[in-house]
């Protein structure tokens, strides 16, 4: 089968990718804005970049109307953000927080989330989640124009919090304790509960 992206619709193009770029791990996004209002968001084109300096980036896809999501919006206005990891016990809670919310309001008390008090920035950490990084703006790069297009969000990632639950005797994460959610197409997700081992070839 044979797929031309350029002639493509935007709405097309998305799920095609979105079916087929999987699994995906999910940034589960809270920012503040300059009134003082908290955010809650989910968001599956996400990934770490470098560890010099620390920097992850997540992209956040305009509404029909070509309108930037709330969480771009406080992160430009703030430069402050925390990206929560979503373990398979918040799934429900995670989806919950993907609706559309009159602006200003807030997902954690929409929808019943614990939060608790960040160190260096002012987003909340979402306070059952597994992992959180509190994140300072690093840059935001616009990709396209109108409805579908993206702002892609880069952190530079300045403390983490990571729960004592998910270590192992090593005092490194322990992946079957951390038991994060992925995305794939449509309405599916994964967990990492299924694992295997590879030996990574040697590097010169």
């Amino acid at each position: 089968m044979f797929i031309d992206f350029t002639v493509l619709s935007p709405r097309d193009a998305y799920n095609w990718m979105a079916d087929a770029i999987t699994p995906r791990p999910i940034a589960w996004v809270s920012t503040i804005s300059s009134e003082g209002k908290h955010n809650l968001a989910p968001f599956s084109f996400f990934n770490g970049i470098t560890g010099s300096p620390p920097t992850l980036m997540f992209s956040a896809v305009a509404n029909r109307g070509g309108v930037k999501k709330d969480t771009v919006r406080n992160i430009e206005a703030t430069g402050e953000f925390v990206v929560n990891l979503v373990p398979h016990v918040l799934t429900e809670q995670m989806n919950a927080s993907a609706a559309l919310l009159p602006h200003g309001d807030s997902e954690f008390e929409a929808f019943g989330i614990a939060s608790s008090a960040a160190t260096r920035v002012r987003p909340f950490l979402v306070a059952a989640a597994p992992v959180s990084f509190e994140c300072t703006l690093h840059t935001v790069v616009q990709v396209g124009e109108g409805a579908g297009s993206a702002s892609v969000v880069f952190g530079r990632i300045v403390a983490a919090h990571v729960s004592d639950a998910v270590l192992g005797a090593d005092g490194k994460i322990d992946p079957a304790l951390l038991d994060t959610v992925g995305r794939l197409g449509g309405e599916h997700y994964v967990t990492t509960r299924d694992r295997f081992t590879l030996k990574r070839p040697d590097r010169k």
